[in-house]
This record gives C-alpha cells, sequence and structure tokens, in this order.
C-alpha cells in the first residue's frame, strides 16, 4: 500500500510540473513577463507565402508581416524607407537609386542584397513563375516585354550596381511609384534560398523573409505561428513575442473565439452588426477595396452585352449593403472606390457618379432584347459560385434573390474552397462568380488595370482594344489632368461593356480587446503588426 501511495504521489507531482509548464506563458513565475502573443484569424489558408504568389486577400496579411520591400507603409499610410534607408531620383523622375540597410537582415541572418531585389523582380516578371501580380512592374523599362515574351530578363532595367545599390529605370515618371513596391509582391527573395529548394515558401522550415516576423509553425488548413525576428533591422520597434493565426471562415465561429479570448480580434457577424455598432464595439476604418462579379463573357448566355446589363440591374446595391452587410459598406454604383482625389481635388468616385443602378424596368426589356439577339427561347441555366463563407453565401443568396424578382430567372449558386475558387475562376470555369479587390497601391489605375486584356486578374474573358489604350496612356501620362481624364473614360467604358458588376465598396469594421495597441489597418489593405502591442 505505502508503494502505491509512492507512486500515486510521484505520478501527482509529474501532472502538476507538466500543467505548470504548459501554463507557463499565461501564468508566469514570478519575475517573468508573459509573452506577448497576439491571436488572430486568418480565415482560409494563405494561397502562398511566395511573395509574387501569394497575390491574394488571404495572403497578404501575413506575408506584409513576414516580409518588406524598399518601402513600406507607415503609420500614416504613407511610404516610408524599410530595406532600402534611401534613395535619389534623376531630374527627369524616371531613375530610382536605392541604397540599402547594411544592416538588413534575412531571418537566417544573411544580409539581404541589392542582387536579392534584382533577382526577385525579375523571377516575378517571368513567364515560368506566371505571378498574378506582374502587371504591376510594368512601369519599369523592358518589364511588360519581357513577362509577354517579347524581350529578355537582360532587358528589365532593375541593376544591382553593388551590393548595397538598387537601380531601377521607369518607362515615365510614375507619382505613386514609392506606393507600389511596398506590395508584397516586390518583396526580395533569396537567390540562394529559392535556387537551392523550389518548395522553400511551403513550409515553416524552410521559408526565409526578411520583415518583423519570422514562421515558426505552419499547420497547414489549421494553423500558422510566428515569432519576432531579432535579425530584422528595426526589431527594437517590434513589441509582440509573436502572433498565433487561426484559419476559421465562419464569422460566428470567430467571433465565439473572441468572447471566449481566443481571439484579440474578430471580424462582425452580420447578425449583430446593428447591435455592435450601435453598443461602440465596432472599430471602422476606411479601406480602398470593393466586392463585385464576374461574368464570363466566352460563356452562355453572357456572351450578350445586353444580358449582362440585365442581370446587373436587376441587382440592389444599396439594399446589399445597408441589409445583407450592414457595417458601414457603401453601395458601389463604379469600381474605384471613394478617397482618391484628382488633380483638382475632386474625389474620383464623385466625379464619375454611378454608372450602373438599379433599375428592374430596364432590366427586363434589356433580358427581352438579349434574348431574341441570341435567339433564346429560354435563358441557358446560369449558376453563380463563390468562395466559402458565411458572409459570402448571404451575399450570393441575396442575388439569386433579387435577379429572381427582377427578371423571373431562377439561378443556382455553389460555392468551392478559397484555393479551389481561386484557380478555377482564374481558368474561366465559372459563368458569373464573386470578386474581391483590395487595392494594391493607393491609385485609381489600380482598380481599371485589371480589367485590360490577357490580365491574370481579369478572369471575364473581356477585352476591349480602346479600353486597354486608354489605360496605357494614362500609365504614360505625366500631366495628371488628362491622366485623370483617360481613367475617367476608362471607367465609363468598363462599366458600359459590363464584364463585372460592383456591389459594394469595403469598410474595415472589426472588434479589438481593449488591450491591443498599434495595429494598423492600411486602406490599401495590408494588416501591419509591426508596431502593435499587447497590454
Amino acid at each position: 500500500m505505502k508503494k502505491w501511495l509512492a507512486v500515486l504521489m510521484t505520478m501527482l507531482l509529474m501532472l502538476s510540473a507538466c500543467t505548470a509548464k504548459q501554463d507557463s506563458s499565461a501564468s508566469p513565475e514570478k519575475g517573468k513577463e508573459a509573452k506577448k502573443i497576439l491571436n488572430l484569424n486568418n480565415g482560409n489558408e494563405p494561397t502562398s507565402f511566395d511573395p509574387p504568389i501569394g497575390f491574394d486577400g488571404v495572403s497578404w496579411n501575413a506575408l506584409n508581416n513576414l516580409g518588406e520591400g524598399l518601402t513600406r507603409l507607415g503609420k500614416d499610410h504613407q511610404p516610408e524607407p524599410a530595406a532600402a534607408e534611401k534613395w535619389d531620383v534623376s531630374s527627369d523622375g524616371k531613375v530610382y537609386t536605392f541604397h540599402l540597410r547594411k544592416n538588413a537582415k534575412w531571418s537566417n541572418g544573411k544580409p539581404v542584397t541589392a542582387e536579392d531585389f534584382e533577382y526577385a523582380w525579375k523571377r516575378m516578371l517571368s513567364a515560368e513563375l506566371a505571378s498574378p501580380a506582374a502587371f504591376l512592374a510594368y512601369f519599369i523599362e523592358g518589364a511588360e516585354a519581357y513577362n509577354t515574351g517579347k524581350g529578355s530578363a537582360d532587358d528589365v532595367k532593375v541593376k544591382a550596381v553593388d551590393e548595397n545599390t538598387f537601380e531601377v529605370t521607369l518607362t515615365s515618371p510614375q507619382a505613386f511609384f514609392l506606393s507600389v513596391i511596398t506590395n508584397p509582391s516586390f518583396f526580395p527573395v533569396s537567390k540562394d534560398v529559392v535556387e537551392n529548394n523550389a518548395d522553400w515558401a511551403k513550409e515553416a522550415a524552410t521559408f526565409v523573409g526578411n520583415g518583423p516576423f519570422k514562421l515558426t509553425k505552419w499547420e497547414h488548413s489549421k494553423e500558422m505561428v510566428f515569432e519576432k525576428n531579432e535579425h530584422y533591422w528595426d526589431a527594437k520597434s517590434v513589441k509582440l513575442d509573436g502572433v498565433k493565426w487561426a484559419m476559421i471562415n465562419d464569422s460566428n465561429t470567430e467571433y465565439q473565439m473572441y468572447q471566449t479570448n481566443e481571439l484579440d480580434s474578430s471580424s462582425v457577424p452580420s447578425a449583430l452588426a446593428e447591435k455592435l455598432i450601435e453598443d461602440g464595439k465596432v472599430k471602422m476604418e476606411d479601406q480602398a477595396g470593393l466586392e463585385f462579379y464576374r461574368f464570363n463573357v466566352n460563356m452562355e448566355p453572357f456572351q450578350n452585352q445586353k444580358i449582362r446589363e440585365a442581370f446587373s440591374l436587376a441587382i440592389d446595391q444599396e439594399k446589399i449593403a445597408k441589409y445583407v452587410k450592414r457595417q458601414g459598406q457603401k453601395a458601389a454604383y463604379g469600381m474605384v472606390s471613394y478617397g482618391f482625389e484628382d488633380a483638382s481635388g475632386q474625389d474620383f468616385r464623385k466625379h464619375n457618379g454611378d454608372l450602373i443602378k438599379t433599375d428592374t424596368a430596364k432590366a427586363k426589356q434589356l433580358l427581352e432584347e438579349g434574348m431574341k439577339e441570341e435567339g433564346y427561347k429560354a435563358l441557358p441555366e446560369v449558376t453563380l459560385t463563390y468562395s466559402t463563407s458565411d458572409g459570402n453565401k448571404m451575399v450570393a443568396e441575396a442575388l439569386q434573390q433579387m435577379i429572381n424578382e427582377a427578371l423571373g430567372v431562377d439561378i443556382k449558386i455553389a460555392n468551392m474552397e478559397w484555393n479551389v475558387f481561386s484557380e478555377d475562376q482564374k481558368a474561366g470555369k465559372f459563368q458569373f462568380s464573386r470578386g474581391s479587390f483590395l487595392a494594391d497601391y493607393g491609385d485609381p489605375v489600380n482598380f481599371l488595370e485589371n480589367f485590360t486584356t490577357g490580365n491574370i486578374m481579369n478572369r471575364t474573358a473581356w477585352s476591349n482594344a480602346q479600353y486597354d489604350e486608354l489605360i496605357k496612356k494614362s500609365k504614360q501620362e505625366k500631366e495628371e489632368k488628362q491622366r485623370f481624364e483617360y481613367l475617367y473614360q476608362a471607367e465609363q467604358l468598363l462599366l458600359k461593356e459590363l464584364p463585372v458588376v460592383p456591389l459594394y465598396f469595403y469598410a474595415q469594421t472589426y472588434l479589438q480587446k481593449d488591450n491591443i495597441t498599434g495595429v494598423v489597418h492600411h486602406p490599401v489593405g495590408y494588416l501591419e503588426l509591426k508596431w502593435a502591442d499587447k497590454k
């Protein structure tokens, strides 16, 4: 009996010790501070942590904190020195010479060099990589030709002058250049790492970045863990010890985890939005982006412009924003969101006005005309497809009902997980599908360039030579008044042809614990944790 009691006491002591060890982060020993771990939700599995491949909302927030480019958006949302400590600009505004920090390092402790940037930017433009972000670099001399197979890598005017000097030559002066290159697609990659392991960005053990945090755990489709990167040049500004990311695509589950303190931040469930906003618990900030739906003009019945317009006019954007989303979103009657001023100081959206707005009577008339043009006695079956989430489902069901009530057309709805949805949409497999856009940089052209012929973000099969020319001219135009005029005309043409229909402009509405400070939500879509703290 005594022997049995002794064994039992030993087991209890071992269990007690294990429990104390597991809980040590929550209840630190006397004299030791608890680790500051921020608990967030990424919603879905990131598409990729290879910077020019992870060109989407489910990759950016995390990726932006694992790396950085020559410039980084500051607390005021303006570009500021990052991997580059300073730069010079030629008198004609076309040549930028960046001087890299000598203490800029990778998470493995090796130096970040100008060669890493030259290699990364040319790699992004290579046809072999097929980066969806390559078009962003077309303002660099030789970039478009190389990306489209009409030139070579040697023609791309980016050059490592020496280990710490990087030179870029633009096709024309671009006022937004320093903002564009804050985008994760322009982050450097380590040439040695990439060439030694093609799968370097797929696992935590092999990933190498140069940002405020490093990736230490990646349990795919479930969880990611970041730790403070001790090799980061500005590590003294990073207050968090780490970030733990869940991957929950249901807003109600996310909110429950927030309520039980498993998450420090949460989106706002639509059903609770009104009360939470009234109670002052919701934080609301501007965001440059929108939700829209794409028509595939190569698939029946949407090869017909009148039928596309009929579907578009059947949609009530105001009702979707006000009664379905209910979180401060604004109805979108154009593609460029509010907040961008033209040369005269006028807001782009207000100047170009409402380009597509609900009109059910006209919608019925156009549907009849379009069906007659195509010889349809009955409209071909239509399926609306969206990426899985409860919020996307609510919008899809609202569209289904609106189209049925206005046009008497029964459409089917289908959903699939984000990564599969994204690949199938790029492959042109959907008739009518959800689209979303967060600005890559702060200029209206970014909203419109996505729909030029062959652009990987187009995904509608729509092509218009006049539209392409307007976007091209806007990028080459030095005079701001004329540049905006080209952009106004382009948006008008896009929403006349209607390969897409806008629904609502985004607003950043979220819940955040009172002990969390310093998190920056940039309007262009990146979440910034460099200055975040947990009291």
